[in-house]
């Protein structure tokens, strides 16, 4: 089955077999919230990004094999509404950016910033701190060895835009580290995958980045 990211809340996970990587993307909650499980082949640990909503739909999704380790994307409440819950019942260790893990349901076991990795058995991401959405965003970033980047973006990037801030500064902020720690880094076919709603890839957004500043959101 192809992957196609299209995904709706109460209907199934999409998954993506990488190489050494397989990806799960299952929408959740009322705001229609990713979540997404990345699962090591090789060794069977698995990592989730953002225990968003729906515990019970999140913990079918781990299933028997278990959890290592929840990163939370940033500290916003639709993003770790199923977080206490699968971590207690899973045992996994908690994963967020110091600036915003104070406002967490739960402890965070490793502070992350930019440029740490976190690791999914034998594959790793890479952290990108992305300032401004909140103080403490981050993305987390996975280079297949095949060669395409994958990018889990939170709220800092979906298609169409980067995340909502709440003044002109946070928008400069959040833009800037977009197009220096993204854009300019990574090629056209990196793979997005944002905190709510469709994938996209970064050459399909790229070309909208002047129009972006312009408008200023």
């Amino acid at each position: 089955m192809s992957y196609s990211g299209d995904t709706r809340v109460g209907g199934p996970a999409d998954l993506r077999q990488l190489p050494h990587l397989t990806i799960a993307k299952l929408a959740v909650g009322p705001m229609d919230n990713n979540a997404y499980l990345l699962t090591c082949r090789a060794t069977g640990e698995a990592v989730l990004i953002d225990a968003a909503a729906e515990a019970d739909r999140v913990l079918e999704l781990i299933g028997e094999n278990g959890l290592t380790r929840v990163v939370t994307t940033h500290r916003h409440q639709d993003h770790w509404q199923a977080l206490a819950e699968v971590v207690g019942q899973t045992g996994a260790r908690t994963v967020a950016h110091p600036d915003d893990g104070d406002e967490l349901p739960v402890s965070v076991d490793e502070p992350v910033v930019h440029g740490d990795t976190v690791p999914v058995g034998d594959c790793s991401l890479t952290v990108i701190h992305l300032r401004g959405h909140t103080p403490g965003s981050i993305a987390l970033r996975y280079d297949d060895p095949g060669g395409r980047t994958h990018l889990f973006t939170g709220d800092s990037l979906f298609p169409g835009g980067v995340g909502r801030t709440g003044s002109d500064a946070d928008f400069r902020s959040l833009l800037g580290d977009v197009e220096e720690r993204v854009f300019g880094p990574l090629s056209d076919d990196t793979w997005v995958y944002p905190g709510h709603g469709r994938d996209t890839t970064l050459g399909a957004e790229r070309p909208s980045l002047a129009e972006w500043r312009e408008r200023g959101w």
